[in-house]
């Protein structure tokens, strides 16, 4: 994780992007990795790699045991930026820049730390685009993953979201 000296603590609140300046960051909750999440995760995905079921063959390979799968960490730690007391007022995720840094194992305990990288508007205006660095951490304060996702956000001003996003007066953060 990285150190908190730069920038603006957010507190719990709604944010539009006009209230997000580079340097911004916050921390979610934690959610411990369970057995459950392993398994219901590789019958959705259809990856029931050995590492991630199989104790033996994990421990032969010299980990520690079954490791969760990237992809179930970046999922679960996109829930807990979801789920934050600081809320983005998002339209859309644009994208994922991430790196798998270090394995998480069944029984570890997650945690992510945000900060606004850049923000700018869109072509139109009435909305714009934030880059959020976001570093997940293990309960002994590991860098476990990293990396970026671009939003899409509302703006206050705007007038209500149309088009893609659904009929105005749709329920929106």
């Amino acid at each position: 994780m990285t150190s908190e000296d730069a920038g603006r603590a957010l507190a719990p609140g709604l944010y539009f992007h006009e209230d997000l300046r580079p340097g911004d960051w916050y921390r979610t909750g934690g959610i411990l990795v369970t057995e459950s999440h392993v398994v219901g995760f590789a019958g959705l995905g259809g990856d029931f790699f050995d590492l991630h079921m199989d104790e033996a063959y994990a421990r032969d390979l010299g980990f520690a045991g079954r490791a969760a799968h990237g992809l179930l960490v970046l999922a679960l730690a996109d829930g807990l930026k979801n789920r934050a007391a600081v809320q983005l007022a998002a339209v859309a995720s644009l994208g994922w820049d991430w790196t798998f840094a270090a394995p998480v194992f069944i029984g570890d305990r997650i945690e992510a730390r945000l900060t606004v990288a850049d923000t700018r508007l869109t072509s139109r205006g009435d909305r714009g685009i934030v880059r959020l660095r976001i570093a997940v951490g293990n309960q002994n304060g590991d860098d476990v993953q990293h990396g970026t996702n671009t939003l899409m956000m509302r703006r206050r001003n705007a007038g209500p979201l149309r088009d893609a996003e659904g009929p105005a007066g749709a329920r929106r953060p």
